[in-house]
């Protein structure tokens, strides 16, 4: 079987220490989460500066594209990058444009000319969420028919990552052969992109919606759902590493917390049921992150790593969204102030475990790809 992410070359155990190094070093020289709180509070978005330089100077909006367009590495350098986002929840467009709309345009085949833009830190979002924000290439909400020759998208696309930011749509819509794939300008006549309030202050959503608006196709024939349904899959894994680098910043987080914090004249970390807390949060942390690292090792093959992917999403959403909320509690009432870090990494565990179908959802899909 061919590798399901159409990488570049792979970068060696050592380059891959250098690249966590060098993502962990950038994110630290920004203030680690000062950056998600200087997005603006009713409108989180894309930190352009912090992307301009992850994306574009160390070349990370190219991860896991294709070698012609510039890109480099597949899905165990994307894994090794999203972790070390997802500690800092840096708000940047790497799982929205790179990863997710990157690899439906490479999996296209016929859209060099914007990969190449994307490749190179332009950010593209996209939409393909059914309403539940699912994927159900038979709940698609967007339609297309062809006018004069051209297609013409309607509909509106909910749950749309970092599309208020996007300079170009991959849509996902539904025509007489099945499904296909889009591309939309954000800008053009009949489309209209709405910012979202959203619980995860460091990561944006938008709603978008077609009216009429001519876009241009990027497949045929209904081949745009297992284009899509394949991209997913390594997102599913991008997105459970991201929760595993959150996750484990919240545990090291509230174990420094518990060490110093002093009542009774003794730490807090010394009391019996404090520490079966911080146990019982690093098991959900290795959990995660024996998950991760299976389904990077299904990467070979397009059915390993959806069961793996799906096997990823239903343990990590839900063990990011336990240690989170034990890190808020074990931080007292400090850890529900709105100043400490604790209420940032609950937002992003809460949003993550319902994006892209939550832990039910893809134990339901694992039973199907199990056949039980």
């Amino acid at each position: 079987m061919t590798s399901t992410v159409t990488g570049g070359p792979a970068l060696s155990d050592t380059e891959l220490d250098d690249l966590r190094t060098t993502v962990r070093s950038v994110c630290a020289d920004v203030g680690g989460t000062a950056a998600v709180r200087r997005l603006p509070e009713r409108s989180p978005g894309v930190d352009a500066e912090l992307w301009d330089t992850l994306g574009r100077r160390v070349g990370l909006a190219a991860l896991g594209l294709p070698e012609s367009a510039g890109g480099i590495g597949g899905l165990a350098e994307i894994a090794v990058v999203c972790e070390e986002l997802g500690r800092t929840l840096a708000p940047v467009p790497l799982l929205s444009s790179t990863v997710l709309a990157g690899q439906v345009l490479a999996g296209c085949g016929t859209a060099d000319r914007t990969l190449a833009e994307l490749a190179e830190g332009a950010v593209h979002a996209l939409a393909v969420a059914a309403p539940d924000g699912t994927w159900r290439p038979d709940a698609v909400p967007v339609t297309v028919t062809w006018q004069g020759g051209a297609p013409v998208a309607d509909g509106t696309a909910p749950f749309v990552l970092d599309g208020g930011d996007a300079r170009a749509l991959v849509v996902a819509a539904a025509g007489t052969d099945g499904v296909d794939l889009f591309l939309a300008d954000p800008g053009a006549p009949g489309v209209t992109v709405r910012r979202v309030p959203t619980l995860d202050l460091s990561r944006g959503q938008a709603v978008v919606t077609f009216s009429g608006a001519r876009v241009r196709a990027l497949t045929a024939g209904g081949e745009g759902a297992n284009v899509v349904s394949r991209a997913l899959d390594v997102a599913l894994v991008a997105l459970a590493a991201e929760q595993l680098g959150g996750a484990q910043a919240a545990l090291d987080m509230t174990v420094a917390h518990v060490r110093d914090r002093a009542q009774f004249g003794r730490a807090i970390g010394g009391f019996q049921a404090v520490k079966h807390t911080c146990a019982d949060m690093l098991l959900q942390v290795e959990g995660a992150r024996s998950a991760v690292l299976r389904a990077v090792d299904a990467a070979a093959s397009h059915r390993a790593l959806a069961e793996a992917a799906a096997v990823a999403q239903a343990w990590c959403s839900e063990a990011f969204v336990s240690v989170a909320a034990e890190c808020v509690h074990l931080h007292g009432g400090m850890g529900f102030t709105w100043e400490h870090d604790a209420h940032l990494y609950f937002r992003r565990a809460r949003s993550d475990a319902a994006l892209l179908g939550g832990a039910a959802f893809h134990r339901e899909r694992l039973a199907g790809l199990l056949s039980w």
